[in-house]
């Protein structure tokens, strides 16, 4: 048994998370935690609040409650500073600049690491991931296929050094057997020791990889779940409306 001084230290941990559109109050007193190198998936409805918990974290969204990272209150913390703690989200929509090349969009990645010979290596990695990528260096952006832009907005947040990597719904658009290889690869991801939090629409896809997942709906947690336990879409439907 751990004393309260061998205590883990998660890598997240958000406490009475609570924010607002305007008088709308979109999420409620949330409780959330990632440990280090865990995959935890966040699950519900639309319009739950699931994209407003990661604006939220990574301030956003107009937000009150506590946040720390590895034990350090960063609730006040503006969103690039956050970013050079290594929290990442790769947005809802991939938020990649159309018109700038494949390499232009990796080396803005690289921003908060000015390190040259680093962000190399870091490059390599991203191109060991996705191969597709390295073919592509000197392509727009705007002209890839949906899968492939996935991949480098993806590939543009490894190259920041994440020590938590958030997705919003990766797989929006995507064709399933696209969808499968982006989950995979965030799965090989978290095999080599990084943290991911994971917003998806598609249950079973997530639940491939998650250990823990929080069910939102109404802007609250209704649920905190081994994903192990989930067998199908009536165990969550139960959450889903309450």
């Amino acid at each position: 048994m751990r004393t309260p001084e061998q205590a883990v230290v998660p890598l997240l941990a958000a406490s009475d998370l609570t924010a607002r559109y305007g008088r709308v109050v979109a999420l409620k007193g949330v409780e959330l935690r990632v440990d280090e190198g865990e995959f935890v998936t966040v699950l519900g409805p639309n319009g739950a609040g699931k994209t407003t918990l990661m604006r939220a974290l990574m301030r956003t969204a107009a937000r009150t409650g506590t946040i720390r990272f590895r034990g350090e209150d960063v609730s006040a913390l503006p969103t690039h500073a956050l970013a050079r703690r290594g929290i990442i989200l790769v947005q809802e929509g991939r938020g990649l600049f159309g018109q700038m090349t494949v390499r232009e969009n990796l080396d803005l990645g690289a921003f908060t690491r000015p390190d040259r010979a680093a962000g190399e290596q870091r490059l390599g990695q991203v191109f060991a991931l996705f191969p597709r990528l390295s073919e592509r260096l000197g392509q727009m952006a705007a002209s890839l296929s949906g899968g492939e832009q996935q991949m480098l907005a993806i590939g543009r947040a490894l190259m920041a050094e994440p020590k938590l990597l958030m997705l919003d719904e990766p797989s929006v658009g995507l064709a399933p057997r696209v969808a499968v290889e982006i989950i995979e690869a965030l799965g090989a991801l978290n095999r080599g020791g990084l943290g991911i939090l994971l917003v998806e629409q598609k249950a079973p896809l997530a639940l491939r990889l998650a250990k823990r997942a929080y069910i939102v709906t109404l802007g609250r947690i209704a649920a905190e779940l081994d994903a192990a336990s989930i067998g199908s879409h009536h165990d969550l439907a139960q959450y889903y409306l309450s």
